[in-house]
């Protein structure tokens, strides 16, 4: 196995001289990029340590040096966007996680927070929760609201009144798209109580509306 510091020299060299490549995403105009060279590290890293973790996969991946080289321009053209500190974060997830050597899809979707830091709960968790709290469930202390919408939208009667086999899988799929609206950065709003529906209008019986027109008439000296 190579001497870690004299890897990571060799693969920033390598990736410093394909950043220049047509595969290079260019810069965006709504945000600045990350500094290249911080981006750079960050990747060399990451290749570092697959190769120790992961070191035989890594080794039939990566079988020579023009594999090597070529994979790391993919890789920046890639990851180019993502700041280095999410990079290094995403890569020790993919080493805790994953079995496997990770793909470039896969570091993307560690560079996503994942539920727990969101404070989401697994969803058979969120459906117990759902299940057992009681109503009124709009004023409940919920561990998150995606718990409750996701409860709303399978109708409360519907989890009450059916076993976990038939209700879980309809409640799973509720919430686990309002999970994916909230990865994506959107706010769920919080349970409310509900409005009170504003009381029926009553029309006046006969004799009330003369007793009112008696009394108007009078007024006006008619």
């Amino acid at each position: 196995m190579h001497d870690s510091k004299k890897l990571l020299d060799q693969a920033k060299q390598q990736l410093a001289s394909s950043t220049s490549t047509p595969t290079e995403a260019g810069p965006t105009a709504s945000k600045p990029l990350p500094d290249k060279s911080a981006v750079i590290d960050a990747i060399n890293r990451m290749f570092a340590e697959f190769e120790l973790v992961y070191h035989n996969q890594y080794n039939k991946a990566f079988a020579n040096a023009e594999k090597l080289s070529y994979a790391k321009k993919l890789w920046f053209s890639n990851l180019c966007h993502i700041p280095p500190e999410q990079i290094t974060a995403a890569c020790h997830r993919a080493i805790r996680e994953s079995e496997f050597l990770p793909t470039i899809k896969g570091i993307l979707k560690y560079c996503e927070p994942d539920d727990q830091a969101l404070g989401l709960p697994d969803p058979h968790s969120a459906y117990v929760e759902a299940c057992r709290a009681p109503s009124p469930k709009n004023e409940y202390r919920w561990s998150h609201p995606a718990v409750y919408h996701a409860g709303r939208k399978s109708d409360w009667y519907f989890l009450a009144n059916n076993t976990e086999q038939q209700a879980f899988p309809v409640y799973k799929r509720h919430y686990q798209a309002l999970c994916e609206q909230v990865r994506k950065g959107q706010a769920l709003e919080p349970p409310h109580p509900e409005a009170l529906p504003a009381p029926e209008a009553k029309p006046l019986d006969p004799e009330e509306q003369r007793r009112r027109m008696r009394e108007m008439r009078s007024k006006l000296n008619i």
